[in-house]
């Protein structure tokens, strides 16, 4: 069993926010293979399983804020009884380029709040694999100000490539492993 986290906040006020690309990218999941995810018993999350061709896979979305996204991933990866090594989480990174994705089996946080809760959740472990979405750095706003507010328009027009590339690099994850998903995503040239 493998377990697919996107990384946002809940609420209307935040839909459309870079900080919430995570969630969009689980939601386009749940999409492709027409479910619905709902909230779980027990878990301050909303879920669904899926299946890779035989491989079952847990979609999810913390409704706990991004800053205590990991209160949410320990309930999930006890429920589930899934290994560290099996989450994949999926998230915005100011440090990346806009619709830059890069996949990794471990890393620091580098000051990501939901990344953070998930480090300290685990006593420390970073070693479980997570996908970065680029949303770019602005160069004349607050960071905090940046990540919370919409997509602008130029970039809206990008956003449907960017997250389906970002599922695919999921399901290649989940079915062939992370060296052959980060073969696959991690070239400057995509």
């Amino acid at each position: 069993m493998k377990l697919i986290v996107g990384l946002g906040n809940p609420g209307l006020q935040y839909v459309g926010s870079r900080h919430n690309i995570g969630f969009e990218v689980v939601r386009y999941l749940a999409k492709m293979h027409k479910v619905t995810l709902k909230k779980e018993k027990g878990v301050q999350a909303l879920s669904v399983k899926i299946r890779f061709d035989s491989l079952g896979v847990i979609l999810a979305l913390p409704l706990t804020y991004m800053n205590l996204s990991g209160e949410a991933v320990r309930h999930l990866l006890k429920k589930y009884k899934v290994a560290v090594s099996d989450l994949l989480v999926v998230y915005d990174d100011l440090d990346l380029e806009f619709g830059r994705i890069k996949i990794r089996s471990s890393g620091v946080s580098a000051g990501h709040r939901g990344v953070e809760s998930i480090i300290g959740i685990l006593k420390g472990r970073n070693d479980f694999n997570r996908i970065r979405i680029g949303i770019g750095r602005p160069s004349d706003k607050n960071a905090s100000d940046f990540v919370l507010a919409r997509f602008n328009r130029r970039e809206k027009a990008n956003l449907p490539g960017i997250i389906d590339r970002a599922a695919q690099c999921c399901k290649e994850w989940a079915e062939e492993g992370v060296d052959c998903a980060m073969n696959s995503f991690n070239r400057k040239d995509i």
